[in-house]
C-alpha cells in the first residue's frame, strides 16, 4: 500500500486535523507538539518521531545530479523528491531504481500520475496544501492505488473432511460485501479466495466484518505483499482484501479467534497444477465461486470452480525469494 504525507508547515491546525482524520502516515511540521495534540500521527519534525535530514530526505531534482543524490539518499531513508517542472521523466528513473522514493505533489491529480508511473509507481506521495478539501480527494486517490490480483478459476477435484483442527477467524476494522474476502492458501504459490461472513443464513447473523479464514498453518495474503501464517495474525496488522474482479483494498485487524473445530480438506487444481486449503466444516465458510457467487463449503463438491491466485512458490518469513522448493 502507498505512503500518503501530509505537509502542514502552512497550514498546522486546519490541515492536520483533516490529514488525520484522513487517515495520513506521517505529518511534516514545523514542531511535533501541537499535532500529537490533536491525535496519535507521526510528525517528521526538527522534534518529532522523525527527523528531516536524518530519518527523511528531501531531494529537489532539476537534473542529474539531484537524481544521483535522490538515489544516493534512498539507499538508506525514504526521500521525498521535488521536480522543478513536475515532469514524469525524473520520476520514471527514481522508481526504476529505488522503492523509497516519496513524490512531493499539489492535487489529487499529480498524485495519481506519481502513484503509476510505470506501472509500479513511487513508495508515496507528500501532499504540499494548505486546501483540507484537496487533502480529502486525494487521501481518496491514495486509497484507490491498490495492486490488483489476476484471479483464476480453480477447479475442485476433492472434498475430504478432516478431524479436529485449530481454525482461526480473522475480525477486522471493515465491513466486507458479498464477492470480497481473503486470500488464503496451504501453500505460497495458490491463494483461494474465502468470502467474509456477509450472507443472511438460518443459523447465525452475518459478520460481515469476519473472514473463517482456516486452519492456523495456513498463508493469508497481506496489505504490504507478503504473507503471514494465520496464527501469527494479531490485532492491528493490515490484511489484503480482495474482491472477484481481481481489486482490493486494505483492512486493519481488530481481533483474531483461533477455536477447535472440526476441519474440512478442500483439493483444487488449476491447469494441471494441484494445490489445496483446510477449512473450517461449517455451512458459514464460503469460497467465492468463478461468477462471485459464494458456495459454502457444505455444498461444494467436486467440478466445482472457486476464485483464486497463482503465483510463484517460495517465502521466507512472508517475502516471496526465488528458491528450489516444492510444495504439496
Amino acid at each position: 500500500m502507498k505512503t500518503f504525507w501530509v505537509d502542514v508547515r502552512s497550514c498546522e491546525n486546519e490541515c492536520a486535523t483533516t490529514a488525520i482524520e484522513q487517515g495520513a502516515d506521517a505529518l511534516i511540521a514545523t514542531e511535533s507538539g501541537p499535532l500529537h495534540a490533536l491525535g496519535r500521527v507521526t510528525v517528521i519534525a526538527p522534534d518529532g518521531d522523525l527527523v528531516l535530514g536524518t530519518d527523511v530526505y528531501e531531494v529537489c531534482i532539476d537534473g542529474k545530479e539531484g537524481e544521483t543524490e535522490a538515489l544516493r539518499l534512498a539507499k538508506t531513508a525514504p526521500v521525498i523528491v521535488t521536480t522543478t517542472d513536475w515532469s514524469v521523466i525524473p520520476l520514471e528513473n527514481l522508481v526504476s531504481q529505488s522503492s523509497r522514493i516519496i513524490a512531493s505533489v499539489h492535487t489529487a491529480e499529480e498524485a495519481e500520475m506519481a502513484l503509476t508511473v510505470l506501472e509500479r509507481g513511487t513508495a508515496g506521495i507528500c501532499l504540499v496544501t494548505d486546501d483540507p478539501a484537496e487533502i480529502i480527494r486525494t487521501a481518496a486517490c491514495v486509497r484507490a492505488i491498490t495492486p490488483h490480483y489476476d484471479l483464476v478459476p480453480f477447479t475442485v477435484t476433492a472434498i475430504s473432511p478432516g478431524i479436529m483442527g485449530d481454525r482461526v477467524c480473522v475480525d477486522t476494522c471493515s465491513l466486507m460485501q458479498e464477492g470480497e474476502g481473503m486470500l488464503i492458501g496451504n501453500t505460497s504459490s495458490a491463494f483461494l479466495l474465502v468470502q467474509a461472513e456477509t450472507l443472511e443464513n438460518p443459523y447465525v447473523a452475518p459478520r460481515p466484518f469476519r473472514v473463517n479464514a482456516g486452519a492456523v498453518h495456513a498463508y493469508v495474503m497481506m496489505a504490504d505483499g507478503k504473507t503471514k501464517y494465520l496464527s501469527e495474525v494479531v490485532a492491528g496488522d493490515r490484511v489484503l482484501v480482495a474482491r472477484d474482479d481481481g481489486t482490493t483494498t486494505m483492512a486493519m485487524v481488530g481481533r483474531v479467534k483461533t477455536e477447535r473445530r472440526p476441519m474440512v480438506l478442500v483439493e483444487v487444481e488449476q491447469d494441471g497444477m494441484k494445490s489445496s486449503l483446510v477449512l473450517q466444516n461449517a455451512e458459514t465458510v464460503r469460497l467465492v465461486g468463478a461468477k462471485g457467487n459464494a458456495i459454502s463449503v457444505a455444498v461444494l463438491k467436486p467440478g466445482d470452480t472457486v476464485l483464486g491466485h497463482r503465483q510463484q512458490g517460495g517465502r521466507h518469513f512472508g517475502v516471496a525469494v526465488e528458491e528450489t522448493i516444492r510444495e504439496t
